[in-house]
């Protein structure tokens, strides 16, 4: 247990973090995990190609549901999403590791990606006047009151999105410590696969989130 709380202490010095260290570590897992996947694609899929090409049908299913026609065009952007988030989390179960998706810069730098993005492809689809006409409302007298709170909504969902998985990831690390300093074994087996089910089920989230936040600024003009 020593060897866990000093791994996951303060190891860092203070102008490197720790979040941006395991970041790279993810990105390396997951690059590596992809070209172990992809490096002899069988035409009947086996092992870690199987694996991988189960998920993507899956998220491919995913975005087609909730983006409709153009879900096939965001799906390396959902994909990759869903496999780094997936990933930071998961490997905060690990002795020694640190999830990524526990520190706030992490999860509010994906936050903004989709917030960039959702307007970015509101204006590309709508134009730039069409899109924030969808601001003021259906009801031009309302356009007022209507204005700010929607501008208001669309600023708190970056916010939203980065608190939800920051929030439930150092939760769950926290618990984690703690039950370790209490109960050194069994209970903290318990928690650690409560984590699992917790990594699966905020990369759902984050990812369905996303996907609805994009899909709705682009369909805004046939509403």
């Amino acid at each position: 247990m020593k060897e866990y709380l000093l791994l996951h202490s303060e190891a860092f010095p203070a102008w490197l973090s720790k979040d941006v260290v395991y970041t790279w570590a993810v990105m390396v897992i997951v690059l590596g995990l992809s070209w172990l996947a992809t490096r002899k694609m069988a035409e009947v899929p086996r092992g870690i190609q199987n694996v991988f090409e189960t998920v993507i049908e899956l998220l491919q299913g995913a975005v087609r549901s909730s983006m409709g026609a153009r879900g096939d065009y965001f799906l390396p952007l959902i994909a990759g999403f869903a496999f780094y988030i997936f990933t930071s989390n998961i490997v905060g179960l690990l002795p020694g590791f640190h999830p990524p998706t526990a520190g706030l810069n992490t999860t509010a730098s994906l936050a903004i990606i989709v917030f960039v993005l959702t307007h970015y492809y509101g204006v590309k689809t709508q134009g730039a006047w069409n899109y924030i006409k969808h601001f003021a409302g259906p009801i031009p007298a309302m356009a007022p009151l209507m204005f700010p709170i929607e501008i208001v909504g669309h600023l708190t969902r970056p916010v939203s999105l980065s608190l939800r998985l920051f929030g439930n990831m150092m939760g769950k690390e926290k618990v984690l410590l703690v039950l370790l300093m209490l109960v050194p074994f069994f209970i903290p087996m318990v928690i650690m696969g409560l984590g699992v089910l917790v990594a699966v089920i905020q990369t759902v989230v984050f990812c369905l989130l996303a996907m609805i936040y994009i899909g709705s600024a682009m369909e805004d003009a046939h509403h």
